[in-house]
């Protein structure tokens, strides 16, 4: 087994978010992965730890990883998406694969298309949470004129990125770059025109900048977890601490927990508040973010 451990802003969500990510990757590349997020050098020195099999640092295969990956839009086969897709958008959508089931029914738009990452030795990682169609929110944040599609967000992210992903493994979250779109994880590039007195978008010559790593990671952190809605612009999130690794699904749960998802064991919950960037009901973002006490469990 081979550790690593990435410091991490707790009061980011994107950052909680890509930890996960950093974990689904780790465990789908080389296996038997588990982690724990630890604080005990103080409540605002945080880190994720992570443990996976094999020798090479599962952080270093996860930058790896996403250095040499393709990216691929896929559809169902005879998808009428196939003729709603743009060229500035990239390549064009691959049909599935007949023995591939697709996530969810063909959505009305190439939006929600799913993405995936292969390498050359085939390995593949999903994206899809915002074509989530059960009763889970998708945590959709962000929205775009003519339906932009979530891989495309994706494909311009690796792509201002590309050649730098390496040598950030330690600190793959402090990674910047231009970004003219994201999901709307990090708040750090984001904001509210009305609160900021002006809107960068009517001004030529100025660029927001991003944190692409981030929004990747986080992309691939809410397949298998959730943070919890309370409202359309509330949402909360719980991270799991101590001394010891935890299996993958108990990292997964604490995510969205209401209460202390297991007993003797360090756990912090927060709560993230979202505006509208634009027009009320289209994108969301991140405005706030404040740590509140997590329930405790009650046993009759």
């Amino acid at each position: 087994m081979a550790e690593a451990a990435l410091p991490v802003d707790l009061l980011n969500p994107g950052q909680v978010f890509a930890c996960l990510g950093v974990m689904e990757v780790a465990e789908i590349l080389i296996g038997q992965a588990e982690a724990v997020f630890d604080w005990s050098d103080g409540a605002g020195d945080a880190k994720f730890r992570l443990a996976a099999a094999g020798a090479e640092s599962p952080v270093e295969r996860v930058m790896r990883f996403l250095e040499e990956a393709a990216l691929i839009t896929t559809m169902p086969a005879q998808s009428e998406n196939a003729s709603k897709w743009k060229t500035p958008w990239g390549d064009d959508p691959e049909p599935a694969a007949p023995d591939h089931s697709f996530p969810f029914p063909d959505p009305d738009s190439p939006e929600k298309l799913p993405a995936v990452l292969r390498d050359h030795a085939g390995n593949e990682i999903a994206i899809d949470y915002w074509g989530d169609s059960t009763s889970r929110d998708n945590v959709k944040f962000w929205t775009g004129p003519g339906g932009y599609p979530g891989s495309a967000i994706l494909r311009n992210a690796l792509h201002s990125v590309r050649g730098q992903i390496r040598q950030h493994a330690s600190k793959p979250f402090a990674l910047s770059a231009p970004q003219s779109n994201s999901f709307r994880f990090d708040w750090r590039r984001d904001y509210i025109p009305g609160n900021i007195g002006f809107s960068p978008n009517q001004h030529t010559g100025i660029s927001m900048v991003g944190f692409p790593l981030v929004e990747i990671l986080a992309a691939i952190g809410v397949t298998n977890a959730r943070p919890a809605r309370i409202h359309k612009l509330e949402y909360r999130y719980g991270v799991l601490g101590g001394a010891r690794f935890l299996d993958p699904i108990l990292v997964r749960a604490a995510l969205g927990a209401e209460a202390l998802p297991i007993p003797g064991l360090p756990f912090r919950q927060f709560t993230m508040r979202m505006g509208w960037p634009g027009k009320e009901g289209q994108a969301r973002c991140i405005t706030e973010v404040a740590e509140t006490e997590p329930q405790q469990e009650h046993h009759s």
